[in-house]
């Protein structure tokens, strides 16, 4: 494994009753750029993540972040930090009730603590509401601030804007840039084309379970012959998978 890579994926497999949703996987994310992880629906990438996680067991092959095996360990979670797509706390919780919990959890000291995402959302000023009176916006907003606050070395962020108002995102974004920009190394999940061309200096196209690309975003456009990433994208599943069943690809340009 090179000096580079932060997370090395090595044959991995995982099947869930007959579906097969990971393939013989073997990938590696790099250390201090932003890799987003594409494909259509139920393509594997939030299997990927979870395995990453160590919230689902791959049944076969091994996965490593920073040259530590994960297998059977927890440890390593925390250099992580996890902004899923929906997560779930007791709504009668307050605001403050969740990071409280959270920080006592972890032991962590508060002048150790990234409360930049806290002050940027304005979340202190909802502190006593409770989860459940929450739009699913705020939530995410929560997550997000979430995922930065104990300065993980990984962010792992499943479709993170998703949810989010303009503002809110553009201002996520930054964050994102900033840390990739400090050496943190940045994983997202997303359906966005515009996203990705914003953000990723690296790009992995899942189909079928399997990466079926691996490289930058100008790399992609090449490949597929279109000048547009969002275009790229559906000519790849369409070489792949033949027209017909190319049209199932879900890409938005947002």
């Amino acid at each position: 494994m090179g000096a580079t890579e932060m997370i090395w994926i090595k044959n991995v497999s995982k099947q869930f009753g007959r579906m097969r949703v990971l393939d013989n996987v073997s990938l590696a994310v790099r250390e201090g750029a932003v890799t987003a992880v594409l494909g259509p629906n139920a393509s594997g990438k939030t299997t990927l993540i979870k395995c990453i996680l160590g919230l689902v067991s791959p049944g076969e092959g091994e996965i490593y972040v920073e040259d530590e095996s994960v297998g059977g360990r927890w440890e390593y979670r925390e250099k992580l930090g996890y902004m899923p797509q929906i997560a779930r706390f007791p709504d009668n919780l307050t605001v403050d009730d969740v990071f409280a919990m959270l920080i006592d959890i972890r032991r962590a000291d508060e002048s150790t603590l990234d409360r930049e995402l806290i002050d940027r959302f304005d979340l202190e000023t909802i502190g006593r509401q409770r989860l459940g009176t929450l739009s699913g916006g705020t939530r995410q907003k929560i997550n997000a601030a979430i995922a930065f606050l104990f300065r993980p070395k990984v962010l792992l962020l499943d479709e993170p804007t998703v949810g989010l108002d303009p503002v809110s995102a553009l201002r996520l974004k930054d964050k994102l840039r900033k840390e990739r920009d400090a050496g943190k190394t940045v994983l997202i999940t997303t359906h966005l084309a515009g996203e990705v061309e914003e953000l990723a200096d690296h790009v992995i196209y899942m189909l079928e379970g399997r990466p079926y690309f691996d490289g930058t975003v100008e790399e992609l456009k090449r490949k597929a012959n279109q000048p547009r990433l969002e275009r790229a994208i559906v000519q790849l599943t369409e070489d792949a998978n033949g027209p017909a069943r190319g049209k199932d690809t879900e890409v938005r340009n947002t």
